[in-house]
């Protein structure tokens, strides 16, 4: 669970854009008129494409980001191997800057400096601002599909039972009620990534879901009017 909870801003984030654009395309195939059948293919077409390449998008980012922190680091050993003195000073100007003088400073000094390991931890935290990004590439580009995926099969929910069995009750609006269920949950665990109040954080992600749906209607009533 505690390494589950490490991926929750990917699970959010994807969950977020899942249920946003799928949302997005029903409401504009029903502001259209579209048929239940039309509205299924476009709704799983974009759930699938447009989900793989998010995670995709994920994969990547994260995994540059661990080539330049490797980078990084390698360069750090090799100043420290070739440049011993000068990334000395390096250290004792940084915790100069902390408050350190004198004899203490240096005893910090010679401490840090006598673990190379150490000594590159402390040059890549407080010299580069760069901390280790202990997460699996992989696994976030995994749930990030995971959560788009599973927050963008709900406004579809509705179309597909129809498709196999006559749904009781208004399909656009029964869609439209579940999504908003959905934009709720993610907002709420929006909130615990972004250490925001779950009201506001829940308030932004419906109104940010239910905005792009608006649009999205507005503009397929008006393109079938046009067209029409």
């Amino acid at each position: 669970m505690k390494r589950l909870h490490r991926y929750l801003g990917e699970f959010v984030y994807g969950g977020i854009d899942g249920s946003v654009t799928t949302f997005a395309v029903v409401a504009g195939s029903a502001g259209a008129g579209l048929d239940s059948s039309v509205i299924i293919i476009l709704g799983f077409a974009n759930l699938i494409a447009d989900g793989f390449s998010m995670s995709v998008g994920a994969f990547l980012s994260a995994r540059s980001e661990h080539d330049n922190f490797r980078k990084h680091r390698k360069r750090e050993y090799w100043e420290i191997e070739n440049m011993p003195e000068l990334e000395k000073d390096e250290v004792r100007q940084i915790y100069r800057d902390k408050g350190f003088e004198g004899e203490l400073l240096e005893q910090v000094v010679e401490v840090i400096t006598a673990d190379k390991d150490r000594w590159v931890d402390v040059m890549m935290t407080d010299e580069l601002g760069m901390l280790k990004d202990g997460r699996s590439p992989l696994a976030i580009g995994g749930m990030t599909y995971l959560s788009f995926m599973l927050m963008g099969i709900i406004p579809l929910m509705t179309y597909t039972w129809d498709f196999f069995t006559p749904f009781p009750a208004d399909l656009f609006l029964s869609s439209c009620l579940l999504t908003g269920v959905a934009f709720v949950l993610v907002g709420y665990l929006k909130s615990a990534v972004t250490e925001t109040h779950p009201v506001r954080s829940i308030l932004e992600t419906v109104l940010l879901g239910t905005s792009a749906a608006a649009l999205a209607y507005i503009v397929g009533d008006l393109l079938e009017k046009l067209f029409s």
